[in-house]
């Protein structure tokens, strides 16, 4: 007969050793998330070649503005090269996939916008013009109001769309086809610094050709710049104007406008959200 000693020798036999509790450290690194939503694009991710992350994406992560975005926002030197805005929209979009240059000047529009909601609230002061009586004044916009506004209905304004997601506008006087493409936050940048080495230079300024010239894909087919830019060069106003409204039309975008009451003339209308000086730099 064996005995207790054995006994519970063998039912302990090949037993684990109780793991000792390693008491938790005094201090931690303490890991914060910051907030983050999705930004519905006016374009809803149709006019993006695929491939881009973008393509037929209708919304946008983007996380919420952080002291340290702030930081950017204030930072003389980018300030001055006129680089703050994008590379603080660059720091908060979720996927690092997407380039701020290659989006949509809409798109982008809509980003700022709720990046500047999150960030100081929808209440946005401005000094605006009256456009009935020409008075200065200081109106309280509601960013809230500004909702993406996608065009359809295409065909109603005499516009096709392509498989390479540019838009065919036909131009009455001179009897073309214009594909026209839509502009993106690089081509901005660059009519932005055109615009300034015009100005800097004291030239004339050129703002709505070389608009048209990022804009314009090709005419009747025929994509060659030279052959472009002797449209752009002789096209009579008329089909300029008709040109650049309908392009107005089809641009997905942001509604921007805002009903207004002058407190000075009581005119009532709509004005435009202006994206001022103090836009990111609120007043105190």
């Amino acid at each position: 007969m064996r005995n207790n000693e054995d006994r519970l020798g063998a039912a302990n036999k090949g037993a684990e050793a109780p793991v000792q509790q390693q008491p938790q450290q005094a201090e931690q690194t303490l890991q914060f998330v910051t907030p983050t939503e999705f930004v519905e694009l006016p374009s809803r991710g149709k006019f993006y070649p695929q491939g881009h992350p973008l393509h037929n994406t209708e919304v946008i992560e983007i996380r919420h503005m952080t002291a340290k975005d702030e930081d950017i926002l204030t930072s003389a030197a980018l300030l001055k090269k006129g680089l703050a805005i994008d590379r603080f929209l660059q720091n908060i979009i979720v996927d690092k996939s997407i380039n701020i240059a290659d989006l949509l000047v809409g798109d982008k529009n809509a980003i700022i916008v709720a990046s500047r909601v999150s960030g100081y609230g929808p209440q946005y002061e401005a000094g605006i013009s009256c456009p009935s009586c020409a008075s200065s004044v200081e109106f309280a916009f509601d960013l809230r109001e500004c909702g993406p506004v996608s065009h359809g209905g295409y065909e109603e304004i005499g516009v096709r769309t392509t498989d390479q997601g540019t838009f065919i506008i036909h131009i009455d006087k001179m009897d073309l086809n214009v594909e026209v493409r839509l502009l993106t936050s690089r081509d901005e940048i660059h009519l932005m610094q055109t615009a300034e080495k015009r100005r800097k230079k004291k030239l004339p300024e050129s703002s709505l050709t070389d608009q048209l010239r990022r804009i314009i894909v090709s005419v009747n087919g025929n994509s060659d710049s030279m052959y472009v830019s002797s449209l752009i060069e002789h096209m009579p106003a008329s089909d300029s104007r008709q040109l650049r409204s309908t392009y107005q039309k089809i641009v997905p975008n942001i509604d921007m406008n805002q009903d207004f009451t002058c407190p000075e003339c009581d005119h009532e209308g709509e004005v435009n959200v202006p994206f001022g000086t103090n836009f990111f730099w609120p007043k105190q």
